[in-house]
């Protein structure tokens, strides 16, 4: 009796019994391409001629770059998936949405102690903290921009306003966190997030560059 053959295994599916193994290889590659070419210039391409797999198998795991770094790094949160969900505010409300979201995910018990390490490893200039700033100006700063731009905002002027956004809020997440500075480090985060939202609607209205 002839036995019946199997189904042919999809492109980008693991083989059977293969899983941990190849995710395992795939993020291997990941931060060895990280660290040898930055985040910015590394693929997913790279990384999966680097891991010897297609490069749809690596999309299998990991559906973007973001995600793949955040797993080769251990980031306690997405900063990425944080940032797209206040983004989705009204304009005038888009202030408020971005500090509330961002400083409220940094009081989280459960993100805050790495979330605190990865704060201090982007202000000594290690090798791992140069690769979570690419990480963060490319993922946070291009999407705030995108977001200016979408609503008929030049995209110089737009990169310059998230730029201002995203140095207002890492500046607050470093002196309260990192360097506790007081009364910043014990004051009630609703306090903060109040002091915060018109600085960062400023920027965002450009009504510092207009001044």
């Amino acid at each position: 009796m002839v036995e019946p053959e199997s189904a042919p295994r999809r492109r980008g599916r693991p083989r059977k019994g293969q899983s941990g193994d190849t995710r395992t290889m795939i993020a291997e590659a990941a931060a060895a391409e990280f660290s040898e070419k930055g985040y910015e210039t590394a693929s997913m391409r790279g990384i999966a001629r680097r891991a010897e797999v297609d490069p749809a198998l690596v999309h299998h795991y990991f559906d973007t770059k973001a995600a793949l770094f955040a797993d080769v790094v251990k980031l306690p949160v997405r900063p990425d998936k944080i940032i797209a969900a206040a983004l989705d505010a009204p304009l005038a409300e888009l202030g408020a949405s971005i500090a509330r979201t961002v400083l409220l995910a940094w009081e989280d018990p459960k993100v805050k102690p790495v979330g605190v390490t990865i704060l201090r490893s982007v202000v000594n200039g290690s090798a791992a903290g140069k690769l979570v700033r690419q990480f963060l100006l490319r993922e946070l700063m291009s999407a705030i921009a995108q977001r200016l731009e979408d609503v008929g905002i030049e995209a110089a002027s737009a990169q310059q306003r998230a730029s201002m956004v995203l140095s207002q809020i890492a500046g607050v997440l470093i002196l309260r966190h990192v360097v506790m500075a007081e009364p910043l480090a014990s004051s009630p985060i609703e306090e903060v997030i109040a002091h915060v939202v018109p600085a960062v609607q400023g920027h965002i209205d450009g009504l510092r560059a207009e001044c």
